[in-house]
């Protein structure tokens, strides 16, 4: 009985060794298989699509520019954490028939080429300039950024102030604000950065997101940017600089903590509404969160004695794209600002529009 139980036993075990021995090749084959469709996918839209503007050396590095409309000052539109020059398919068009509007990939993002080293505010303030430069867009320009490029563009402001005439803040950042956030917040960035956005760069890669249609989706009112979007979609490498860029927030925001005020110079800040909160926090974390970055959005007004804030509400982070009539509408009247040099009649105050 004891040795027909161990040959039962050891059939068992053989069956189940192979049986996993199996399921790892399976999933070897279809990884390989899916990572070839993937980059096939990514080749092929970025055929249909070409790469609209220019491609521009910067030291040693190509880096990718979309100016559209002419006009002065020109608006230089710097993405947030993640996303590249699409993010702004609802704003450079329009924008576009009042000054001249440039979009740019920071390294590793859309068709920029990634750079070694620390990517950290002060490498992207000196490579958007030396592409600025490259690019023959030496006259003033009005920085406009969303979420992290808040940050970069005070450091560019700092270190540029005779080309900046004008700053927009979507929703930004500002320099050391992991510090007054919740302890939860602080442990699921943690996780996003050691977990969730290495499985995120697996299943990008080995094209599982692709198979679940994330990689090709086309928010309503970007429908002409549709086929740049899907160039630009699902790209592993984009995850990794999100990575490195994201690990350098602590870095970036001592080299800013210090960066301004900046006098009088022109600011329009816009702000998610307080009242939409994260999913992916419990109600009370999240209450505490947009309390605090409420308070921070406030203070961005000390950065300039010729600044005002709106309040979008109804949007999310990406107000861009939540609110883009709301943008469009007020930076519009921002650039005239500008041009003319005069102090806006709301200056200082805060509105929710």
């Amino acid at each position: 009985m004891d040795e027909r139980r161990k040959s039962i036993g050891s059939r068992i075990l053989k069956w189940t060794v192979r049986g996993l021995l199996f399921l790892v090749v399976l999933f070897a084959v279809l990884s390989g298989a899916g990572a070839v469709w993937n980059a096939m996918a990514i080749r092929h839209y970025e055929k249909l699509a070409g790469v609209p503007g220019q491609m521009v050396q910067v030291d040693g590095k190509a880096m990718h520019i979309y100016c559209t409309g002419q006009g002065s000052p020109t608006v230089v539109l710097e993405d947030g954490l993640g996303n590249d020059w699409t993010i702004w398919a609802k704003n450079q068009p329009v924008l576009s028939k009042v000054t001249r509007v440039c979009a740019y990939d920071r390294a590793g993002f859309g068709y920029s080429e990634p750079r070694p080293g620390v990517r950290d505010s002060n490498a992207i303030s000196h490579e958007l300039h030396g592409l600025l430069q490259a690019a023959g867009i030496n006259g003033p320009i009005i920085l406009m950024g969303h979420s992290i490029a808040g940050i970069h563009m005070r450091n560019y402001t700092a270190a540029y102030p005779e080309q900046v005439v004008g700053i927009v803040f979507i929703d930004g950042s500002t320099p050391q604000q992991d510090k007054y956030m919740p302890a939860k917040l602080e442990t699921l960035q943690k996780e996003v950065v050691t977990i969730l956005y290495p499985l995120a760069r697996v299943a990008t890669a080995i094209g599982l997101l692709r198979a679940l249609g994330q990689c090709s989706d086309v928010p309503k009112g970007m429908e002409s940017y549709a086929l740049w979007l899907k160039a630009d979609a699902c790209h592993p490498s984009q995850i990794t600089a999100s990575i490195r860029e994201m690990n350098a927030v602590a870095v970036s925001g001592d080299e800013t903590v210090h960066a301004g005020p900046f006098g009088s110079l022109p600011i329009l800040i816009f702000s998610q509404d307080p009242n939409v909160h994260s999913p992916l926090l419990n109600a009370e974390t999240s209450r505490q969160m947009s309390e605090i970055w409420n308070g921070m959005q406030e203070n961005l007004k000390k950065l300039s004695t010729n600044s005002r804030r709106i309040i979008a509400k109804g949007s999310t982070h990406y107000v861009q794209v939540d609110r883009s009539e709301l943008v469009n509408r007020e930076v519009t009247n921002f650039i005239e600002q500008v041009r003319t040099g005069s102090v806006s009649p709301q200056n200082g105050t805060t509105t929710t529009q």
